[in-house]
């Protein structure tokens, strides 16, 4: 197959950032997504309607002129988030999702939450507005392995969660563990997961074996190498609760090759064309339109959209660096060659 034709996507977990890195986030992301759920880990966190408003007013002023991109807003969820606050979150009909971070688990993490039994309220807020929760599923306690942290949120909170409020509709973010492929696949229908292009693509190897690699770096960090092999078995089998979701996550390259080098990779500049790939190994091309445009959308009870993209079968090279503000962000897969090119939207 040397093209093909697909719905146009949605990136379902994407960070732009901020400030002057709109100008590289933005472009990038429209050009491969119709949506995007845009996570509000800013500093300071989203945590008010008005706060997302006035964000999806910068971001809007960097989408370029002629490309139609929705940036879908979220909330983030604090112990102080009131029920009150997720009422009118949810009847303004702008915020498409809230997001729950554990404190300390990553990025912007500080103000998350602290004990899930302090967000019970919120949380039966939204079950009954039917408000998504979106996760990020590490717990944070010392004495839990890295590697471990997926597997014993599961284990801890993520259970636990379903059965309290059955109705609630959670994504479980950048999934990275057979044991988080293997909880999706028994969770009820109101659970559903994303999978990022580095978890399909890297193995930890790609982390830490000849040195230690920054720039492949994030957090959910990378797991073994049967983990790997359940996602890709889940994104490129059809199911409908697994959907893109690139987590690209930009940070300047001084910040990332530094003594605390910070967690995130960059993908929104070849996201389409790092999936396809991965399914074109899997034998699986007929299955990325559901993965990329289809399962998303019918979770979050959204319309599939009506316009098209294209790709074709066509070696080209990533770039080493793009701009990111008055720095320069290394994109996942920097000058490797990549065999699938996106080319033309209609």
């Amino acid at each position: 197959m040397h093209e093909l034709t697909l719905t146009r996507p949605d990136d379902w977990h994407t960070h732009l950032r901020d400030g002057a890195a709109l100008a590289t986030t933005v472009p990038h992301t429209a050009r491969q997504f119709a949506r995007a759920i845009v996570m509000p880990n800013l500093a300071p966190p989203v945590t008010t309607l008005e706060q997302a408003d006035a964000y999806r007013e910068r971001i809007c002023a960097h989408i370029p002129g002629g490309t139609a991109f929705t940036p879908l807003m979220t909330l983030y969820l604090t112990d102080a988030t009131t029920p009150e606050t997720i009422i009118a979150a949810a009847a303004s009909g702008r915020i498409a999702a809230v997001k729950l971070y554990p404190a300390g688990a990553t990025t912007h993490s500080s103000a998350g939450v602290t004990a899930l039994e302090k967000v019970y309220p919120a949380l039966a807020a939204m079950e009954e507005a039917d408000l998504p929760l979106l996760v990020h599923g590490e717990v944070t306690d010392d004495d839990v392995d890295v590697f471990d942290r997926e597997k014993v949120f599961i284990e801890r909170c993520l259970e636990p969660l379903t059965v309290k409020f059955p109705a609630l509709r959670i994504v479980f973010e950048h999934i990275t563990t057979a044991d988080a492929v293997d909880f999706v696949h028994a969770a009820p229908r109101t659970v559903a997961a994303t999978i990022t292009p580095q978890h399909l693509l890297f193995n930890r190897n790609a982390l830490l074996v000849g040195g230690v690699h920054p720039h492949h770096y994030c957090l959910p960090v990378l797991k073994r190498e049967r983990h790997r092999r359940a996602l890709r078995e889940a994104a490129t089998s059809g199911h409908p609760r697994f959907f893109l979701g690139t987590d690209s996550a930009p940070h300047e390259r001084r910040r990332k090759e530094s003594a605390c080098g910070c967690a995130g990779i960059y993908s929104a500049h070849a996201a389409l064309e790092l999936y396809a790939g991965v399914f074109e190994e899997a034998g699986a091309l007929d299955r990325l339109e559901g993965f990329c445009a289809l399962h998303g959308a019918a979770f979050y009870r959204l319309p599939v959209n009506t316009n098209r993209v294209r790709l074709v079968r066509e070696p080209w090279q990533v770039p080493d660096s793009y701009e990111l503000g008055d720095g320069r962000v290394i994109p996942l897969c920097a000058g490797a060659t990549l065999n699938w090119r996106l080319v033309h939207e209609h």
